[in-house]
């Protein structure tokens, strides 16, 4: 692109010169050679001048006194009736430029100079105006491999960060170069790296997502599944595979809950439901694990509490909430069932030594993580209860209590016994 913008732009100043330098040559040449012709022309006039005045005033007319009257590098031949002719200067040799002129006393002067006299101005000239042009030719490349380098740099780093999109790398470069249309081709490739990086982001995050709300489904189904293989007892074959076929329909919602919130984080589909029955799903999925692990996972609290929420997102948050405590947690797990105000709130506590100090409210970051872990656990957990209109909070830290609150559904009618805590 820098050869062809310097050649196109040489072509044009070429082009230039040759149209008006020619032109110019040719009318500063006739300028030359009819001012040469009119400076002789006037000489004579002036010489015949001269002669008619000492005619008339009956004085000499010598080579002598008309000598200092003629321009050197001329030559002048001065006839007078009567007379021998008067000769002045050299006379000339080729081409030359000439001047007759009569006076009144029928004297004739006849004046002559060198062509070539014309020719070495002419010359003197036409050097001037290619001087001038080999200027012009300097100056307008110069000013096309600027014009080029503006042009071609902008060009040359458009092309490489369409590069560095297509290598996946969405990093904007925000840089303008002060062309209108350059500008907005960089202006639509930054747009489209932040928009590149926006999805690559929400790609990488549904990944780490599923990685992490798959794998206790698949653990737990996984059991069941081993729990069939081991017996041989019809009715404990048929119980397992029912609760089996439970927990794939409780992946299948996982997987469906994630891809909707991949492709909008705030479209939810949010029921009035019975906490008891999600409470009571959870502790017959976990307590194999809590019971490997020699620990125990109760439930209390007010009973047929009624909110507002997507079950299977619950389902999720309370596991999140339930696995951070059997791995980072301690002694004996509870869910505690409260109410404040509208709000139902469901509470997760455990006997462990709680969140450390330096992490304190950053606890729901995502890669934050008081051991090895993936930390995006309790990141997922807040974001599934923020999409319902919910909210997870930690509500201390040694030891831990998180607290989820939902909207309540008041019951139409409750029993005495229905307020009294209860513990299953």
């Amino acid at each position: 692109m820098r050869r062809r913008l310097i050649q196109s732009t040489l072509a044009v100043v070429l082009v230039v010169i040759a149209v008006f330098g020619v032109s110019l040559v040719i009318v500063e040449s006739r300028t030359i050679s009819n001012s040469a012709q009119e400076r002789v022309d006037s000489e004579a006039v002036r010489l015949v001048g001269i002669v008619d005045s000492r005619l008339l005033g009956h004085e000499d007319v010598t080579t002598e006194i008309l000598r200092d009257q003629v321009t050197q590098n001329r030559h002048a031949v001065i006839t007078v009736p009567g007379r021998a002719p008067i000769e002045i200067g050299t006379v000339p040799h080729g081409d030359v430029i000439t001047a007759t002129e009569k006076g009144e006393g029928g004297e004739t002067v006849v004046v002559q100079e060198p062509r070539s006299t014309v020719t070495r101005e002419v010359g003197r000239t036409l050097l001037i105006i290619g001087l001038v042009a080999l200027l012009a030719v300097v100056a307008a490349v110069l000013l096309a491999i600027r014009q080029a380098n503006r042009l071609a740099s902008p060009l040359t780093d458009l092309a490489e960060t369409a590069e560095r999109l297509g290598s996946g790398d969405p990093r904007p470069r925000h840089k303008r170069y002060g062309v209108p249309e350059l500008d907005r081709v960089a202006d639509v490739l930054d747009s489209s790296a932040e928009r590149i990086g926006r999805m690559l982001t929400a790609e990488r995050r549904l990944a780490a997502d599923a990685s992490h709300q798959l794998r206790t489904p698949l653990t737990a189904l996984s059991m069941r599944l081993e729990e069939i293989t081991l017996t041989d007892d019809p009715d404990t074959v048929k119980e397992e595979a029912t609760i089996a076929l439970t927990q794939v329909e409780r992946l299948t919602d996982v997987v469906e809950r994630l891809l909707t919130n991949a492709r909008d984080p705030r479209t939810g589909s949010a029921v009035s439901f019975e906490l008891d029955e999600v409470i009571q799903q959870q502790l017959a999925e976990w307590r194999p694990a809590y019971r490997s692990a020699g620990r125990a996972i109760v439930s209390s609290g007010k009973r047929h509490l009624r909110a507002v929420g997507t079950p299977g997102a619950v389902a999720q948050v309370l596991a999140a909430l339930i696995e951070n405590s059997l791995m980072h947690g301690g002694g004996t797990v509870a869910l505690r069932t409260r109410v404040t105000g509208n709000q139902a709130v469901i509470e997760v506590t455990d006997e462990g030594p709680g969140v450390p100090a330096d992490l304190g409210a950053r606890i729901f970051e995502r890669t934050i993580s008081g051991r090895n872990s993936t930390g995006i656990g309790l990141a997922v957990a807040r974001d599934l209860a923020e999409a319902d209109g919910g909210r997870l909070e930690m509500l201390q830290a040694q030891p831990a209590v998180f607290g989820l609150f939902l909207s309540r559904t008041p019951p139409a009618k409750r029993s005495a016994q229905d307020q009294e805590p209860t513990v299953r």
